[in-house]
C-alpha cells in the first residue's frame, strides 16, 4: 500500500472513531454526568476534569483525541483553556466549546480563540453525536496523516541510505577504474624504458610539467588530471623503433628520421580504439606532440588550434625536456640555452600562449626539473 493512500475499510474507521478518547471540561458535576451517560453509549472512552488546569494537565499526560470544553468556569474559564490548548506545539487537537451562553459575540469569541465547534445548552443528543464524531472524524484523517508523512519520512531516508550506498559503492569502483587505468600508464610507459634508459625521469618531468602548464591556463580540473596521467605515454611508439635508430649515438639519417617519426603513428595504434577517456587523450597527445604551430611538424602537418590542446602542451614541454637532458645523440643543453630555443618558437613550433604560461611558471618548472633528475 502506497504511504499516500488512506484506509478506505469503513469498519476500520468506524472501530478507530469509536475507540476515540474525549475530555469533557465542566466544573459542574451534573454536566459532566450528562455528557458521561450520552457519549457512553457510542464506545467512546470518556475523561473527565472539573477545571481549567485539571484538563491541560490530562492534554498533557494522555492522548486525548476531542475535547469538549464549558465556557463559565471559576478561575480559569473555557477561553483561557482553549488559548492554551490551541498554542500547544501538540498534534492537532479539535476542541468544542459547549456553553449555556448563545450571543452572537460568544460564539465569534469561541471561534477566534480556535475553537472547532459549538454546542449550546441544553444540548440535543443527535447534534451532539453529529458534531462529535464529525470532529473524531478530522482527527482520525489526521493522525492517518501523520502517519502516513511518518512512514514517507522513514522511506525517504532509507531510500537516501541506500542512494548514498550506491554513490559510496559507484565511487569506490571508480576509484579502482582509475587506479587501473593509472596502473596501464605505468606499464605501457615502463615498456618504453627497455628501449630507452634515458625515459624513466623523463615521463615523470613531463607529466609534473604538463600538470604546471594546465593550472597555469586554467584547464578545468578533471581535464587536467587526465592530461598528468596520459603525457607520461607521449612517446610509447618508440618501442616499434629498431634500436639502432632509438638508440644511435649520432646524427639519423633521413631514411632513420623518417622511420623514427612513425613513433608517433605507432603510439596512436597502440592507445587508440579505447572506451577509457585517459587511454583517449595519450593516443591524442602520442600522435599529436611532433606536430608545430606553423604547420610543419609530423605527421600530418596540422597548425595553430587544429593540434589539440594537450599536444600543444606536451610539445613545450617535451622540447624542454629533451634539451635540458642528456640523450645518446647528444649532450645536455644549459636551461639558458633552451629557454632562448623555446623563445624562438613561440609561433612557429610552439602556441605563444602556451610558451608565456610556460615562463610565468618557471620557478615550479625548475623545482620538479631539480627533483626528478634521470
Amino acid at each position: 500500500m502506497s504511504v499516500f493512500s488512506v484506509p478506505s475499510n469503513p469498519v476500520e474507521e468506524k472501530l478507530e472513531i469509536e475507540q476515540s478518547t474525549i475530555l469533557l471540561v465542566d466544573d459542574e458535576e451534573y454536566n459532566l454526568d450528562i455528557l458521561v451517560q450520552l457519549l457512553s453509549v457510542k464506545n467512546y472512552r470518556i475523561r473527565c476534569a472539573s477545571s481549567g488546569m485539571e484538563a491541560l494537565e490530562i492534554i498533557q499526560n494522555e492522548e486525548i483525541d476531542l475535547v469538549l470544553l464549558d465556557v463559565m468556569m471559576p478561575g480559569m474559564n473555557g477561553y483561557e483553556v482553549l488559548r492554551e490548548i490551541k498554542k500547544s506545539p501538540r498534534q492537532f487537537l479539535p476542541v468544542i466549546i459547549v456553553t449555556a451562553l448563545d450571543g452572537r459575540e460568544d460564539r465569534i469569541r469561541a471561534l477566534e480563540g480556535g475553537s472547532d465547534d459549538f454546542l449550546t445548552k441544553p444540548i440535543d443528543k443527535y447534534e451532539l453525536y453529529a458534531r462529535v464524531q464529525t470532529l473524531l472524524r478530522t482527527k482520525h484523517y489526521y493522525k492517518q496523516l501523520i502517519s502516513a508523512n511518518q512512514r514517507l519520512e522513514i522511506e525517504v531516508q532509507n531510500r537516501t541510505i541506500e542512494l548514498q550506498r550506491a554513490l559510496q559503492e559507484l565511487r569506490r569502483l571508480n576509484e579502482k577504474l582509475a587506479a587501473s587505468h593509472r596502473e596501464i600508464v605505468e606499464h605501457l610507459s615502463s615498456a618504453a624504458e627497455f628501449k630507452d634508459p634515458e625515459t624513466a625521469a623523463h615521463i615523470q618531468r613531463i607529466s609534473y610539467y604538463c600538470g604546471v602548464l594546465a593550472r597555469g591556463i586554467e584547464m578545468d580540473e578533471e581535464e587536467a588530471d587526465l592530461l598528468i596521467q596520459a603525457s607520461p605515454m607521449h612517446d610509447i611508439g618508440k618501442i616499434g623503433v629498431p634500436d639502432h635508430i632509438l638508440l644511435k649515438p649520432g646524427k639519423l639519417t633521413a631514411e632513420e628520421y623518417e622511420k623514427m617519426k612513425e613513433h608517433t603513428l605507432i603510439g596512436y595504434k597502440i592507445l587508440n580504439d579505447s572506451e577509457s577517456p585517459l587511454l583517449k587523450l595519450a593516443s591524442e597527445i602520442a600522435i599529436s606532440h611532433h606536430e608545430k604551430y606553423d604547420g610543419t611538424g609530423y605527421p600530418y602537418g596540422v597548425s595553430g588550434e587544429e593540434i589539440p590542446l594537450s599536444g600543444r602542451i606536451v610539445a613545450v614541454v617535451d622540447v624542454f625536456d629533451a634539451l635540458t637532458s642528456r640523450r645518446p645523440y647528444k649532450e645536455a643543453f644549459s636551461n639558458e640555452v633552451a629557454y632562448d630555443i623555446i623563445r624562438k618558437g613561440r609561433g612557429n613550433h610552439f602556441d605563444p600562449h602556451i610558451v608565456d604560461v610556460f615562463f610565468e611558471n618557471l620557478p615550479e618548472i625548475l623545482y620538479i626539473q631539480n627533483k626528478y633528475q634521470d
